[in-house]
């Protein structure tokens, strides 16, 4: 949903962020109030500052998340097409990518990701580990693998379940994302495929390679 604080975000000497690019911040929107998402509306603090300076060369990074089962028989094949996805969306502007899970496939994402980073040297490349409760920014819990994310948030609020709280935080992820990785089918109703009929409902653009 767009912001619609418009004095939200101010320039030095000129109009705000918000009214001179119009619907450039997006917020996730759940189902009892809107939550701010901290990767956006941090670009329009910083992009706040270059339009002072005159420069207006910039534009919004693309987000790309991704969510699959925790087993996946990772083969040669589904490298090579990964990659390939991954390749594409980087020449498509994505420059940040969410993580959330603890599966094969968010190993192989990732893997894929900083290999990538590393080959082209592009900085702007974040790998953004997204909690589903916020006391997690403070204490991280056991089953976190600590690995080089560029930065750790809670993109949602925290609800009260453990599972809640994950659906709501993927919900809030793909909310955030310009292109959807996906590995998984419908058996056993799992958290990667309720993830995925959320981003059918919002009509976002999505690879499923479990297909």
């Amino acid at each position: 949903m767009p912001v619609s604080d418009r004095s939200l975000v101010k320039t030095a000497n000129g109009p705000s962020v918000l009214q001179t690019l119009g619907t450039v911040c997006y917020m996730p929107f759940l189902a009892d109030g809107i939550y701010f998402c901290p990767i956006h509306i941090r670009e329009c603090m910083e992009n706040a500052g270059r339009m002072a300076n005159g420069d207006t060369s910039w534009g919004i990074e693309k987000t790309c998340s991704c969510f699959g089962h925790r087993d996946v028989n990772i083969t040669d094949e589904l490298r090579g097409r990964v990659q390939e996805a991954i390749a594409t969306a980087l020449d498509d502007g994505v420059k940040i990518f969410l993580f959330g899970g603890l599966s094969d496939f968010d190993d192989l994402v990732y893997d894929i990701v900083s290999n990538f980073k590393q080959e082209r040297g592009d900085d702007a490349i974040k790998r953004i580990f997204c909690f589903p409760l916020d006391k997690h920014l403070h204490r991280a819990p056991n089953w976190f693998v600590k690995k080089d994310y560029e930065e750790l948030i809670c993109p949602a609020k925290s609800f009260d379940g453990w599972y809640r709280s994950i659906y709501f935080r993927n919900c809030a992820m793909i909310d955030m994302s310009d292109i959807v990785l996906f590995f998984t089918d419908d058996s056993g109703r799992s958290g990667s495929f309720k993830a995925y009929e959320y981003a059918l409902k919002k009509h976002k653009r999505y690879i499923n390679f479990a297909n």
